[in-house]
């Protein structure tokens, strides 16, 4: 891509890409990327094409959900470490997160993407299976410490204590937005056969349940849940897009209109979802898809 047209040198070009007529551009410095979002128009040149054609040109997200937050109950930890000196190695671990100061009764808040949040918790698993095992050695119950990693937010896997030994539990950790979205049009995914899927959301990230029945079949029915729920979550990871457009006004009658505007849209976007909140509404789908979807909203709603 040429300089004088707000260009620069390009890293790679990914097509034919899973949306017909879509290329992904990337470019090796990311002022290029600001430049080239900046021009009104876009077009297509060469010397083996019949003429110019105009391109619709957006920025894209190789993970949609850039920024989420979390609140980590750090208290499950105080009767084996310093919570303080825990908080430091977890830092050093995601240094591209964000931590709010630690409160008194262990909860502390931490912000940034969902991968590295993903692999905090991976971290904190790690560290607390570790704790378990050191006191299986010195002989004590894992219950306690077992029953203690459920109030962790973050947890991904979990077997009951023999009490509850008539089914079996796994948790794991989803963007609300991937959830919502699989929710309303990958309903299988969360229906598993043989097994009970919950989800109980907390902001930006929801905990998902899995429970079957306590068996060797039961065990293998959750874990293929879990799988299926994880590798679904992966892709749409890679594929979705979320854009928020806020009300102008907060009256009954403009949130009325802006739903007037989305059933209109619909049946163009069919795989768009719109989640509608008090001040705003956010759209979740591919970013073609999205990017039509909004631009549709600011011409009608004008």
């Amino acid at each position: 891509m040429r300089s004088r047209n707000n260009g620069g040198d390009v890293e790679q070009v990914t097509y034919p890409t899973r949306r017909r007529g879509v290329a992904l551009v990337t470019f090796e410095d990311a002022q290029v990327v600001e430049r080239v979002l900046k021009k009104d128009q876009h077009l297509l040149q060469d010397h083996r094409l019949p003429r110019p054609f105009p391109l619709t040109v957006t920025r894209y997200c190789h993970n949609a959900f850039l920024w989420v937050r979390s609140t980590l109950n750090m208290a499950v930890f105080r009767d084996h470490l310093v919570l303080e000196d825990l908080v430091e190695e977890m830092k050093k671990q995601s240094p591209d997160l964000s931590f709010g100061p630690l409160q008194r009764d262990g909860q502390i808040a931490v912000q940034g993407s969902f991968p590295a949040l993903r692999g905090l918790r991976e971290f904190l698993l790690l560290k607390a299976k570790s704790l378990s095992e050191e006191d299986s050695r010195e002989g004590k119950s894992l219950q306690r410490p077992r029953r203690k990693l459920q109030e962790h937010r973050g947890a991904a896997e979990m077997r009951n204590s023999p009490q509850e030994a008539l089914t079996e539990k796994q948790v794991l950790v989803l963007d609300t937005d991937i959830y919502h979205y699989m929710k309303c049009f990958l309903p299988r995914v969360l229906q598993g056969s043989g097994v009970v899927i919950s989800g109980v959301t907390d902001g930006d990230i929801t905990t998902v349940c899995i429970e079957s029945p306590g068996s060797k079949a039961g065990a293998a029915q959750g874990a293929k849940a879990k799988k299926m729920i994880e590798n679904h979550s992966v892709e749409l990871q890679k594929i979705l897009r979320k854009e928020r457009i806020r009300f102008k006004e907060h009256s009954r009658a403009e949130k009325q209109r802006y739903r007037q505007l989305w059933e209109r849209l619909r049946a163009r976007y069919p795989g768009v979802l719109v989640i509608p909140y008090d001040t705003h509404f956010d759209l979740v789908g591919t970013s073609v898809d999205v990017f039509g979807f909004t631009e549709e909203v600011k011409r009608l709603s004008r």
